[in-house]
């Protein structure tokens, strides 16, 4: 029998009618009672030889009934402002009281440029080791941020303050989203609300109670003239809890949330059980230091498909619904908190603003923060960017009027020159040779007007080329820069003037060696298998791995590769990505077999894997080998989610829910009478007792279209006994109602 949400409620009376004479409507939508039990709150701890000392504090979000819980990596991660090993987490046992610590996790995926991280619960709070199959906790399914919309309803829940209130409610709208290279139109949703900082890393969820997104803000650090800091307990044991203590750094108000689709590689990392390491290191570069900075504020009406700005704006029409702000970045860290504060007309825009956030980027480059796809008004905008709680730059631009027809260089790209002057290669990403030449599109130009072209290598200019303008109104224009030596590979900008304004600007990456007009950066990219790490530098490339290994290896070899230059390291199975991080390039400029390390306790599933290498969103390498029969199981990755019951069993004469009822679904493997016969443990699926209402739910998601039996037991009542009960894919979350008779 296959169940839908919207016949869900009958599924009982059809296979037993005689108990059930009262069949009602499913209800399907909000459960605020679930998502506030799944909600929890974490104390990063650090351990001395008398106490724990508490670092840091936040929010979380249980996803999956054995103890994993999604939530910031600013508050969980080792780091500078947390430096803790222990993590606490505490969980509320009634919904109007504070929660109460009960287990200690561990992080086993983390993504510090997103700030988010993945916990397990681990042990119990007293030390013991916590058997993750025994736990049943409630959670929460993801749902598709993608999806949301202006104006769409969110409620945000989480810890309002340090463990002493019970979790908090708080409900709004979508106002905007805001646009970085980290994640794309959609990398931050926007809203009105003022959530407390202590929130960041709990939940934002849609209508129906899924999670859409993660609150997300950082502490400035100590020393910053706008930290928040709290003092919670005797730190240095003088018996006194005052400012000799340590001072626990918390955020602002949050108006910025992390799409929950950014958590899903964490979340298949998890659920497939897979541990990803990066066995290659090379010798840690001396850091060189400087005070972070941004600069160079410009706007642009759009980027292009490399995160390049397609021209530069000195102000925007009426009607206007897409603005870039782009600046240069130099210093940075992934520890370092910066934020947009934004006004219309004097007055502060929580629409365009973005809360402090950790930095997401690389150490220098070119960067931007955007809205695109809905309206701006007309006004006066200034931008002021922070960094640690200190203004680092602003810039300003009035959006009104009508447009206007003024000179301008566009869309800039860049490749190899053939004899007849036509551009071939990627586009941003160029092959080391002696000559680079970029293309760009002009308007309304006006012969005799001063021009200039000022190219840069890693921050420093190289070439600058100033002349008159004598190539007409329109058309396209080609220029080089050139070294007989050679370029050396590293990040190259040009800019682009005319009469000494600002008109176009766009970075590129001189990397590999030159194959035609495309780079050839990485080489011999493979999959192997060995006993040690270091007998996988000399294994033969295998692309069929027999079901059930644990360890398999990806090997490739790099070349003119700078140091600094930002790549992405991607792995899929069956083309769901569960890795994905683009950081800094910190090795030689060249070399032979970084290696990585993919292991699974118990045997990597089944299913073809696959790695890509690339820069600046280019692909350069792409391997892939299969594990078994190179398909994981359907509905796999459905098992951090999936179908959720719930539900009330109620007496057939009164109405009244019934208390102390025991719900047991059986695997597929067997039957409702089997299970009575025998009353195995391992024949359940899953289990649930009633509360005091008569209210249940099985907090183990139900898979799709598998028969599951149905046994309900409770004391006065006649037995309930079902075999065959299937759920369709689009159940989403079935709300049973059952009537039991008397005995």
């Amino acid at each position: 029998m296959i169940l839908s949400s919207k016949r869900a409620a009958a599924w009982l009376l059809l296979l037993l009618s005689v108990l059930l004479p009262y069949p009602t409507l499913a209800q399907t939508g909000f459960d605020l009672e679930r998502i506030q039990r799944a909600t929890v709150f974490i104390l990063q701890a650090v351990s001395t030889e008398n106490q724990l000392v508490v670092r840091c504090v936040g929010t979380g979000t249980l996803v999956s009934r054995d103890g994993l819980i999604l939530t910031n990596a600013h508050n969980t991660v080792q780091g500078t402002n947390c430096p803790g090993d222990t993590l606490i987490v505490a969980l509320s046992v009634r919904a109007d009281e504070a929660p109460i610590p009960i287990y200690q996790a561990e992080i086993i995926q983390a993504d510090a440029g997103l700030d988010l991280a993945l916990l397990r619960i681990v042990r119990q709070n007293d030390g013991r080791l916590v058997e993750r199959a025994s736990l049943a906790l409630p959670f929460v399914e993801l749902g598709d941020s993608a999806s949301l919309e202006l104006d769409e309803t969110l409620t945000v829940v989480g810890y309002p303050s340090f463990g002493d209130d019970p979790v908090s409610v708080v409900r709004g709208t979508v106002i905007g989203f805001t646009a970085e290279p980290s994640g794309g139109a959609k990398s931050w949703i926007k809203t009105g609300l003022e959530i407390p900082g202590t929130m960041s890393g709990g939940g934002a969820y849609d209508a129906q109670g899924r999670l859409v997104g993660i609150p997300t803000t950082a502490p400035v650090t100590p020393d910053s003239p706008e930290s928040r800091c709290i003092t919670l307990q005797d730190s240095n044991g003088d018996g006194l809890v005052n400012t000799n203590d340590v001072c626990i750094s918390v955020g602002g108000i949050i108006n910025a949330l992390r799409p929950s689709n950014f958590a899903r590689p964490l979340l298949r990392a998890a659920s497939l059980n897979l541990n990803l390491q990066i066995v290659t290191s090379f010798f840690e570069r001396p850091d060189t230091g400087g005070t972070p900075t941004f600069s160079g504020m410009f706007f642009a009406p759009s980027v292009n498909s490399a995160g390049m700005p397609t021209s530069v704006s000195r102000s925007l029409p009426t009607g206007s619904d897409s603005l870039y702000l782009f600046f240069t970045y130099a210093n940075m860290t992934p520890e370092t908190v910066y934020e947009m504060r934004v006004t219309i007309q004097g007055i502060e825009s929580p629409t365009f603003s973005l809360s402090p956030v950790r930095w997401s980027g690389g150490r220098n480059g070119l960067w931007y923060i955007g809205t695109t796809g809905q309206p701006i008004p007309n006004g006066l905008y200034d931008f002021t960017l922070f960094i640690d709680g200190i203004p680092s730059d602003s810039a300003r631009i009035n959006v009104g009027g009508s447009p206007e027809a003024e000179a301008e260089f566009a869309d800039i790209v860049f490749g190899i020159e053939d004899l007849r002057g036509n551009l071939f290669g990627e586009g941003y990403v160029l092959p080391t040779g002696s000559t680079a030449s970029a293309r760009f599109i002009y308007r309304n130009m006006t012969d005799g007007t001063p021009w200039t072209a000022i190219w840069y290598f890693e921050g420093s200019e190289v070439y600058r080329e100033s002349s008159v303008w004598s190539s007409g109104a329109s058309g396209t224009q080609t220029i080089r820069v050139q070294d007989p030596n050679g370029l050396l590979p590293g990040t190259y900008r040009l800019a682009l003037y005319i009469e000494n304004s600002l008109a176009a600007i766009a970075d590129f990456t001189l990397a590999g060696a030159q194959e035609g007009a495309v780079a050839r950066i990485y080489t011999d990219t493979h999959f192997t298998t060995a006993d040690t790490d270091g007998e996988a530098l000399n294994a033969a490339a295998i692309t069929s791995f027999t079901e059930g290994t644990e360890v398999i290896y990806a090997l490739f070899d790099w070349e003119q590769m700078r140091p600094g230059t930002l790549w992405t390291l991607r792995w899929s199975v069956d083309g769901e990505v569960f890795y994905e991080q683009t950081r800094p390039w910190s090795g030689t400029e060249s070399g032979e077999n970084y290696l990585l390390r993919l292991a699974a306790a118990g045997g990597i599933p089944d299913g073809t894997y696959r790695i890509q290498l690339l820069i600046n969103d280019l692909l350069f390498a792409d391997a892939q080998a299969r594990i078994g029969i190179g398909q994981l199981p359907i509905d796999r990755f459905a098992q951090a989610s999936g179908i959720q019951m719930r539900g009330r069993i109620l007496d057939a004469v009164t109405g009244n829910g019934i208390p102390g009822v025991s719900f047991i679904l059986i695997s597929a493997d067997y039957s409702a009478a089997e299970f009575t016969e025998a009353w195995n443990q391992e024949m359940v699926y899953a289990t649930a007792v009633t509360d005091r209402n008569g209210s249940f739910q099985i907090d183990r998601p139900l898979q799709p279209s598998i028969p599951y039996s149905v046994v309900i037991v409770a004391e006065g009542y006649l037995p309930v006994l079902a075999d065959g009960v299937e759920l369709e894919p689009d159940a989403g979350i079935v709300d049973v109602p059952i009537y039991l008779t008397r005995g």
